[in-house]
């Protein structure tokens, strides 16, 4: 099936001493033809799948390319280096969410419901995270560029290791942010609330707005070693 013609959008300008923003590619699908889960793995091309069930399918290493999955469960799916390229996802549901290793680029994610979701050594491009509830997000040692997440709930987001460029948080609510050994370029953390920071050296490379900054305040003096009195 060809790719629908998609015009680059979002990006912002270099050289400007701004944040840069994700830089997004739109996504269209059309003509897809409904279909069951899939039994074992393989590559899957313009297929829609509503409301079936992927719980504990073994399809690691399987490609969908243009696929649309609406209302559908995933929990314990073998997901071990899929790849989804070119997929929009609605009301996506799973308490265990295994994808280490897997490639998303140009994905839609809306309205997700997962508990934790093993997502170490992604790679991301090109990727919209919009609403949800997640429990934990696990994206050790991942790359992710273009990426933006809006109104999400994260309780715990473990970002250790990641390479981060133009990433985007907005409106969002993280408890807990892991950022050991973080490596982060353009990455906007403004209009987010968070309750706690570990490894406040991974900050480098964020953009976090006047509000913020008083927060993590008593944190950053901490880290240097101020004694701050009154």
């Amino acid at each position: 099936m060809a790719a629908a013609p998609r015009r680059r959008a979002g990006a912002g300008k270099t050289g400007t001493g701004k944040t840069r923003a994700p830089a997004l590619d739109p996504v269209r699908l059309g003509g897809l033809e409904e279909a069951q889960a899939p039994e074992s793995p393989g590559s899957f091309e313009g297929l829609h799948f509503d409301g079936v069930s992927f719980d504990g399918t073994d399809l690691q290493g399987s490609t969908f390319l243009e696929c649309e999955f609406s209302a559908v469960s995933m929990t314990d799916t073998g997901l071990r280096g899929a790849r989804f390229l070119e997929c929009l996802s609605a009301g996506l549901y799973a308490p265990v969410f295994r994808a280490p290793r897997a490639t998303f680029r140009d994905v839609v994610l809306e309205g997700s419901r997962l508990g934790s979701a093993e997502l170490y050594d992604n790679a991301w491009n090109s990727v919209h995270v919009d609403g949800g509830k997640l429990d934990y997000v696990n994206l050790r040692s991942s790359r992710l560029t273009d990426v933006l997440f809006t109104g999400c709930t994260i309780e715990e987001l473990d970002l250790d290791g990641v390479h981060a460029v133009r990433v985007a948080f907005r409106d969002c609510r993280i408890g807990a942010l892991n950022l050991s050994g973080a490596v982060l370029q353009d990455v906007d953390l403004r209009s987010t609330e968070f309750r706690s920071v570990t490894h406040l050296p991974g900050l480098s490379g964020a953009t976090v707005d006047d509000g913020q900054l008083m927060m993590l305040a008593p944190l950053l003096a901490a880290n240097l070693g101020l004694r701050v009195e009154g």
